[in-house]
C-alpha cells in the first residue's frame, strides 16, 4: 500500500534555498518513492516560488489565515507534487525567506510561519477536499507548529507527525503576547504544549507534540541529549526516549557527480583522478593563487562561530607556512569576512576569498580543491563533506555530529585497511586544527596514500538510497501504530 506523506518545509531546491534544509526537502520525495511512499512538498509562496511555478491551480482558500487571506496552489517540482501557500500579506515581499534586504529578521516571522503551519495542518488532516495524507513530516522551527496544530487544533482527522531537527540552534522563540493570536485553545499554553521559558517556542512545540523526532545524523541524535548540544532542549529530547531517531542526510548524485557535472572544466571519476589536475589549475587561477607543491584547501560555508571560522582564521598562517593555499567561498559575520580579507592581503597568491555564494563555483571548488575544511563546533549532518567525498576533495573535519558519522579518519589502521576517507580533529581550537592541517599536508605528500583516501571517499555511497528507506520504514511504523 502506498503511504501518502505531506512534507512541510520553508525552503526546497530548486525553488528557494538558504541552506542544507532546502537540499533535503528537495531530495526527499524521490528518495522515499522507491519504498512505497508518495510525498507531496508544501512550501510558502515567496515571490521566486510563485514566479517559478507560473500559472497554478488554486485548490483551496482561507478567507482569514491568522488574519490574512490565503490560497493553496497545486504545482510540481520536476515530476514531484508541490503545494504552495499563496499568502501575499505574509510572503509577497523582497528580501530572503526569513530576513529583509538588510539581513534583519522579518518582525512578523512568528505570524508568517504559524500561518504556514496552520495551513499545513489543515491540509495534512484532510480539511482540503481532494487531498488526503497518512502522515505529516515537518522540518525545523518554521514548520514546528504543524504537530502542535495537529494535536491541539480543530483537525478533521488525526494523523501521525514527524519533526525533523536540521539545526537545534534555530528554535523560533517568541513572546507570550503572540499566543492569543495563534488560534490555539488555552490548554496548548503549558510546558507540554507550546509554552517555552515564558514565551512560545516553535521548535519546542513540534518536539513536544510530534509522534516521532528525527535528526539528520545518528551522532547528532545522541549529542542533543546533552547540554553542550541540546541548546536548552536536551531535557525534552531525553524525555522523548526512543522516539528520537538519527537518519543521516544523503546527496543527489544527479546534481553532485564529477563524471557528469557541467560546471567542471574537466570531468573525472575515481578511476581517472589524474584529470582533476585541470580543475585544480583552473581553480587556482580563478582565485588568483600561485602554483604550489602543497595542498589547495577549500572552504565553502557560512562564516560563523558554529562553523569554527574564527579558529580557521588563527590557523591560516600555519597552513601557509606548511605550503598550503586556501580558496574560501562564504559570507556571514562581518568581522570574520574582514578577517579573511585581511588574511588574503597578508598572503597574496596563497589565500583567495570570495564573499557570497555561487552554486557553480562551489562545484568547481569541490572538483579542484585537494581538501575541504569543515571545522564545525557542532554539525547536525553537513552536506559539504559529502560533496567533498564524492569529488575526491578530502574532508578535514571536526569529530562531531554528521561529520563523525560520514568521514573515516586517516589513522594508521584505517589507512592500512583502505577505509580512510578524510582527517578528523578532536576539538575546535588552534592546536587541534593546526595538527589536523599538518597531518593533511603530510598525507598529501604521500601520493599513493592520498589517492587511496580520495578513491575510498569517492566509492562511498552517500546517495539517498539507504536514508530514503530509513525514512520510509519510520513513516510506516508510525502509520501502523496510529
Amino acid at each position: 500500500m502506498t503511504l501518502k506523506v505531506l512534507s512541510i518545509a520553508s525552503e526546497a531546491v530548486p525553488l528557494v534555498k538558504t541552506g542544507g534544509l532546502a537540499d533535503v526537502a528537495g531530495a526527499l520525495p524521490a528518495a522515499v518513492a522507491p519504498h512505497g511512499v508518495a510525498m507531496t512538498t508544501m512550501i510558502p509562496g515567496y515571490p521566486q516560488v510563485l514566479k517559478a511555478i507560473g500559472k497554478a491551480k488554486a485548490v483551496h482558500a482561507w478567507p482569514s489565515l491568522l488574519g490574512d487571506p490565503a490560497r493553496l496552489l497545486a504545482a510540481k517540482i520536476g515530476d514531484q507534487p508541490l503545494l504552495v501557500l499563496d499568502c501575499p500579506g505574509l510572503f509577497a515581499r523582497d528580501g530572503g525567506p526569513y530576513v529583509d534586504g538588510f539581513g534583519k529578521d522579518w518582525g512578523d516571522n512568528w505570524q508568517r510561519f504559524a500561518a504556514f503551519a496552520r495551513a499545513a495542518a489543515d491540509v495534512a488532516s484532510g480539511a482540503v477536499k481532494g487531498l488526503q495524507f497518512d502522515l505529516a513530516h515537518a522540518h525545523d522551527w518554521q514548520a514546528g507548529m504543524v504537530p502542535a496544530y495537529l494535536r491541539f487544533g480543530p483537525a478533521v482527522r488525526t494523523v501521525p507527525s514527524v519533526m525533523t531537527i536540521h539545526n537545534m540552534a534555530f528554535q523560533g522563540h517568541y513572546g507570550a503576547d503572540v499566543f492569543p493570536q495563534l488560534g490555539l485553545p488555552p490548554e496548548a499554553w503549558s510546558m507540554h504544549g507550546v509554552e517555552y521559558h515564558g514565551g512560545v517556542g516553535f521548535l519546542k512545540a513540534g518536539l513536544e507534540a510530534a509522534t516521532a523526532i528525527t535528526t539528520v545524523s545518528p551522532t547528532y541524535a545522541r549529542e542533543i541529549r546533552e547540554r553542550e548540544f541540546g541548546m536548552g532542549l536536551e531535557g525534552l529530547i531525553r524525555s522523548r526516549g526512543d522516539r528520537v531517531h538519527g537518519i543521516v542526510n544523503g546527496i543527489d548524485p544527479a546534481d553532485w557527480n564529477p563524471e557528469s557535472d557541467p560546471a567542471l572544466p574537466a570531468r573525472y571519476s575515481w578511476r581517472s583522478l589524474g584529470k582533476r589536475a585541470a580543475n585544480r589549475k583552473a581553480l587556482a587561477a580563478e582565485f588568483g593563487l600561485d602554483a604550489g607543491d602543497g595542498p589547495l584547501f577549500v572552504v565553502i560555508t557560512r562564516l560563523t562561530w558554529q562553523k569554527g571560522m574564527d579558529v580557521l582564521l588563527e590557523v591560516i598562517d600555519h597552513m601557509v607556512g606548511l605550503g598550503g593555499r586556501l580558496a574560501l567561498l562564504g559570507s556571514g559575520d562581518p568581522a570574520l569576512e574582514a578577517g579573511f580579507h585581511a588574511a588574503a592581503a597578508r598572503h597574496p597568491g596563497k589565500v583567495g576569498v570570495r564573499i557570497g555564494y555561487d552554486e557553480a563555483l562551489s562545484h568547481r571548488m569541490q572538483a579542484g580543491g585537494d581538501a575541504i575544511l569543515v571545522p564545525s563546533r557542532f554539525e547536525p549532518c553537513g552536506l559539504t563533506q559529502l560533496y567533498g567525498l564524492a569529488y575526491g576533495c578530502v574532508p578535514v573535519v571536526s569529530r562531531t555530529g554528521g561529520l563523525a558519522d560520514t568521514v573515516v579518519d586517516a589513522n594508521l589502521a584505517a589507512i592500512a585497511a583502505g577505509a580512510a576517507t578524510g582527517v578528523q580533529c578532536n576539538a575546535v581550537n588552534y592546536a587541534a586544527l593546526a595538527d589536523a592541517i599538518s597531518r593533511t599536508v603530510a598525507l598529501f605528500h604521500q601520493p599513493d596514500t592520498w589517492k587511496a583516501i580520495q578513491r575510498a571517499g569517492m566509492k562511498t555511497d552517500f546517495s539517498w538510497g539507504r536514508s530514503g528507506k530509513a525514512y520510509a520504514d519510520l513513516y510506516r511504523s508510525l502509520e501502523e501504530t496510529a
